[in-house]
């Protein structure tokens, strides 16, 4: 039980980095969200490969599942956009 929280925090400390790294501009958020972005992107994903085409979802799939929560993220709880002059200045606390 413990190899398998053990995986599944560096699958998503993994995961969820890669997916901060492919979106442009600053993303100040812990270990533990990012972890946590990670496995969302993993759900994500899982859930997508598995009505496509019922299969388990791969790293790849992971990777963009976590891309895409990392974008909505950005665009709906820290009202940046993707791209523009507004990406890469740090998100306001309101």
């Amino acid at each position: 039980m413990l190899g398998l929280i053990i995986y599944l925090a560096l699958s998503g400390l993994i995961v969820g980095a890669l997916a901060r790294l492919a979106l442009p501009g600053p993303d100040p958020m812990g270990i533990l969200a990012t972890i946590g972005l990670g496995l969302a992107g993993s759900f994500l994903g899982g859930l997508i490969a598995g009505i496509l085409w019922a299969r388990p979802a791969g790293f790849v799939f992971s990777l963009v599942g976590a891309i895409v929560v990392l974008y909505l993220y950005r665009r709906f709880v820290q009202h940046r956009p993707l791209t523009g002059p507004g990406s890469h200045e740090l998100p306001r606390h309101r």
